[in-house]
């Protein structure tokens, strides 16, 4: 998989409270993904960018909401996270990686 690709399938790294406690008590990571990425595609993306050994890809789609705006309704864009859980004793440092 080349560089480009990664950077394409994984976006950024979601960080919120439950992604939080979900990384320190399952070694798993949350990140947000592109639509259109694979679980395979996921998987060789994450052991490339941060080279660790990943056991499973589990992925979420997420509906934007529906908003009132001043020019009547409007709509946020759909989401895709993907929880990526590691091998036992590995862990992603998000300020080595490149």
């Amino acid at each position: 998989m080349n560089r480009e690709r990664i950077y394409q399938v994984l976006v950024a790294p979601h960080i919120s409270e439950k992604a939080t406690v979900v990384a320190e008590k399952n070694s798993q990571y949350v990140f947000r993904v592109a639509p259109d990425a694979t679980k395979p595609e996921i998987k060789k993306a994450v052991e490339a960018l941060f080279e660790v050994k990943v056991d499973s890809v589990r992925t979420v789609n997420i509906k934007g909401k529906t908003k009132r705006t001043a020019r009547g309704m409007g709509k946020r864009n759909d989401t895709r996270k993907a929880y990526v859980r590691l091998a036992a004793g590995q862990d992603i440092d998000f300020a080595d990686a490149e």
